[in-house]
């Protein structure tokens, strides 16, 4: 029962934080509400026994394979070098640079603790990245690129984590040994994340053909999918977190080639989207929760890195998130640096990107879930039973950049971002989509013309045919007139389709309105209710997504 309760009171507190940030006048950062509501739930006697394991297949996996479905795949793939070299070289770059660092900044710990620490820090994570950029105006570009970075860093990060902590435990390193497991660990884990939601989609196709499609059962299988990859992928060895990510790209691809009806999308998008809410939202309270329990044992954690005052962690932790951001900068900087040395040497133009640019990649690497589900599965005891050297220190370090991370991006990037393009214009963007509603509107015209000309021998249903076939070439027609990418629509026609648009919304609340004032009268049940209701509301949607 405790646990049933405990679950019920993160829900609420999602539901209260997600009121509270849009009710305050200072729109305070979402996750930073969050984690303050949870350190508050943790004062009322709100405790969780966290196990990181358990806390990596209910999380990571859905939040992953969502954001690896629903990242623009056409951005994603044409920077696939930059966001490569963002996922694996900066993470090399950053638990090199950074675990000397740590090693020098706190003498106590143990330099394979310190590179455990840089390396469970060094990826970004992309529920904190999502969440934190919501109220910031980043380019999409930029946004895609660091997406993109953050699905598939978290298999670098761990992978030398785990190398990091094998150090502590048995006390030697192989490079060769290292470098051969990471390509097992990622590769397995890209295999996995392919063959998985590929394989489930044939079967579920063919089961389809045959059985026909049921929305409740299309979406329960695309919750049951990440889960699986993540499942399998660990089962064998490989890499959990890169194959749900993979699986979620994957299922993209999978989707193209058997189409889901539009309920099931519809409904799909809208138990997805409650899915990501509802997760992240637990995440950071989750994260809240931890912080009385860890502040108070600071002093113990001072003593045992042999500082005379809990300060100086507070201080530590400040060091080592600045000099994530300068390692983050530098090896930005370097990057561009080296495509426009790269496009020189092809005969090409390439510019610097300006500082701006380079500061907000830098200050967009948030830390969050990955590291502090990461770092809690820190054994407790090396081989020979003493206790792992300064772990609950580690954990605190953890807890507290993932915080000023949190807070540093939340603050800064609304202000640095703030008019910076990068990628398509939102003209040409425009053009673009009306391009694309003009070709599909012709196909469908083309379409319509075909099956309206086609006779069954049945008098009455071929007149049913040519009057809708009019009536829909009708409609097509005068889209393709109105939605005229080249411009040359007027702005009377423009404004016909918006008041049309306004009034057809109308009549459909009133629609509506005498629904539910006949059902109140007992003229309708509840079925005919629901089913006139839900054909309504889809029109409605559709309505606004037009307008949108």
């Amino acid at each position: 029962m405790h646990i049933v309760t405990m679950i019920l009171t993160f829900f609420l507190a999602v539901v209260v934080s997600a009121f509270v940030a849009r009710l305050l006048p200072g729109r305070i950062p979402l996750p930073l509400l969050q984690i303050g509501i949870g350190a508050v739930l943790s004062m009322f006697g709100l405790g969780v026994n966290f196990d990181s394991h358990l806390f990596l297949l209910l999380f990571i996996p859905p939040l992953l394979f969502l954001d690896g479905w629903r990242i623009p795949k056409g951005a994603f793939f044409s920077d696939w070098g930059s966001i490569l070299t963002l996922a694996i070289g900066l993470v090399v770059f950053t638990v090199i640079g950074l675990g000397y660092f740590i090693d020098w900044l706190v003498p106590a710990m143990p330099l394979a603790v310190a590179f455990a620490l840089a390396a469970i820090l060094s990826p970004t994570d992309p529920v904190a990245v999502a969440t934190v950029t919501a109220n910031a105006p980043l380019p999409s570009r930029l946004m895609h690129i660091l997406e993109g970075e953050a699905l598939l860093n978290d298999a670098t990060g761990l992978v030398c984590f785990s190398f990091a902590v094998a150090a502590v435990l048995t006390g030697g390193f192989s490079f060769g040994h290292a470098a051969l497991s990471f390509l097992f660990v990622g590769g397995g884990g890209v295999v996995v994340g392919v063959l998985v939601p590929w394989s489930i989609g044939w079967l579920n196709q063919q089961l389809v053909k045959r059985a026909g499609e049921e929305p409740g059962i299309q979406i329960l299988i695309s919750l049951l999918i990440p889960f699986a990859a993540y499942l399998v992928a660990e089962r064998i060895g490989v890499s959990g977190i890169l194959s749900a990510a993979v699986a979620g790209i994957a299922m993209h691809y999978s989707e193209l080639s058997g189409r889901r009806m539009a309920a099931t999308r519809m409904q799909r998008a809208a138990v997805w989207d409650t899915v990501q809410l509802v997760l992240n939202g637990i995440i950071f309270v989750l994260l809240g929760e931890q912080l009385p329990r860890m502040l108070a044992r600071l002093p113990e954690v001072a003593a045992s890195l042999h500082v005379h005052s809990a300060w100086h962690l507070g201080l530590y932790a400040i060091a080592i998130t600045i000099a994530l951001w300068v390692l983050r900068y530098v090896w930005v900087w370097l990057m561009f640096r080296a495509v426009v040395l790269f496009s020189g040497w092809r005969g090409a133009s390439r510019d610097m990107p300006s500082w701006r640019l380079l500061i907000v990649t830098a200050a967009a690497g948030v830390r969050g879930a990955i590291t502090l589900a990461g770092i809690l599965t820190l054994p407790f005891f090396l081989p020979d039973h003493s206790p792992f050297p300064a772990r609950d220190a580690a954990i605190f370090l953890s807890m507290a950049v993932i915080l000023l991370s949190l807070a540093g991006a939340s603050i800064c990037l609304p202000l640095l971002a703030r008019g910076l393009t990068l990628g398509m214009s939102p003209v040409a963007m425009h053009k673009r989509t009306a391009a694309a509603r003009i070709a599909a509107a012709e196909a469908a015209v083309r379409t319509i013309e075909v099956l309206g000309t086609r006779t069954t021998g049945n008098a009455e249903l071929d007149a049913l045919r040519s009057e809708a076939s009019a009536y829909l070439l009708d409609l097509y027609r005068r889209r393709l007139s109105y939605g005229d990418a080249s411009g040359d629509s007027s702005s009377d026609r423009s404004r016909l389709a918006d008041v049309t648009r306004s009034l057809r919304l109308k009549a459909l609340s009133a629609e509506r309105d005498e629904l539910y004032r006949q059902r109140l009268t007992h003229g309708i049940d509840d079925d005919v209710l629901r089913s006139l209701v839900r054909e309504i509301d889809l029109t409605e949607a559709s309505l606004a997504n037009r307008e949108d």
